[in-house]
């Protein structure tokens, strides 16, 4: 057990952390979670890079950070539903920068109505997993280059509502429901990491997945007011089914504490493939409502189908 939690904040997690010569990441940083992890790792050193699909908003958060930090702040444009943005993004990248000590996979989509990318992927789907898929992949050179090199994907609890659906991942053959839909695209968040640990866990890099808390942010930009209230109903009856006090929503900097965790914490140091939640390494758990991974988002048969699907879909093989 680490000693935080809960409560902990991103400041309380980094406290005492010289951060500096060390680079990292963050994918949609101009907002929420992300900027909270950015200012606060940028706070201790880090030369951050921000990527997101909107300039204006990344130069204008890149000025903030710099202007509380005195930090190194750079930006990165890329559009997360579209694999040609992912592409000159990630060749962009790979001749600005020397290297990636801890790339933040924070960006993501939550419970919008049916949509699809401009590829023709399920909208949560293929922002949430096929674009950090083909993203990450195509930055792995910089990685390789990085010291202690860490991924960090930003999963949710969400991943308890439903399987990656092999058969038909962006609802072509059966009717779309948002949230299970929401709940897919964060299981192969988790696969992912599994994923990732077992090809590149050899060249020193480790990755890993995360819960980072019911936070109110932009991410819930598609919830209706009956949405939020229904999505505390369920907070609080799963709470009452374990046991415990429900523990309702984080503030921003509460919720951004797990992934500096994650991405900085000695305790994980060569160790990846694992799934975190409230600065600790959660247990698996089919059952429990409230917490724990389930044993289908960390099966590594389950990561191999979703590597293959993923690179079919992206029209890009990476096994090394």
């Amino acid at each position: 057990m680490s000693d935080f939690g809960f409560e902990s904040t991103a400041d309380d997690v980094l406290a005492g952390k010289d951060l500096t010569g060390r680079t990292v990441l963050i994918t949609g940083g101009y907002s929420g979670l992300g900027k909270e992890t950015a200012r606060a790792m940028a706070a201790r050193g880090a030369h951050v890079i921000l990527s997101g699909r909107d300039a204006t908003k990344l130069s204008q958060t890149a000025e903030e950070i710099t202007e509380k930090t005195v930090a190194s702040v750079d930006t990165l444009v890329c559009d997360l539903a579209s694999l040609e943005s992912i592409r000159d993004a990630t060749d962009e990248a790979n001749e600005r920068f020397d290297s990636i000590d801890i790339l933040i996979n924070n960006a993501g989509v939550m419970a919008c109505p049916l949509d699809r990318t401009g590829d023709g992927f399920e909208m949560q789907f293929g922002t949430n997993h096929l674009g950090h898929f083909l993203f990450t992949n195509r930055l792995v050179p910089l990685l390789e280059k990085g010291e202690r090199p860490r991924i960090v994907n930003l999963s949710s609890r969400g991943h308890h509502i439903d399987e990656v659906h092999f058969d038909d991942p962006n609802y072509e053959n059966r009717d779309y429901e948002k949230w299970q839909a929401y709940g897919q695209s964060k299981t192969a968040n988790v696969l992912f990491a599994v994923g990732l640990e077992q090809r590149l866990s050899d060249k020193g890099i480790h990755a890993y997945a995360l819960h980072p808390g019911g936070i109110q942010t932009n991410l819930g930009r598609h919830l209706s007011e009956q949405d939020v209230a229904n999505l505390m109903e369920r907070i609080r009856k799963n709470a009452e089914a374990s046991g415990e006090e429900p523990q309702g929503f984080k503030t921003i900097p509460q919720g951004a504490a797990t992934t500096c965790w994650v991405a900085t914490t000695e305790e994980l140091e060569g160790n990846g493939g694992l799934y975190c939640e409230d600065c600790n390494v959660a247990d698996q758990d089919d059952e429990s409502a409230s917490g724990g991974v389930r044993s289908y988002a960390i099966d590594p048969d389950k990561a191999d189908r979703l590597w293959a699907m993923s690179e079919d879909m992206v029209g890009e093989r990476f096994d090394t």
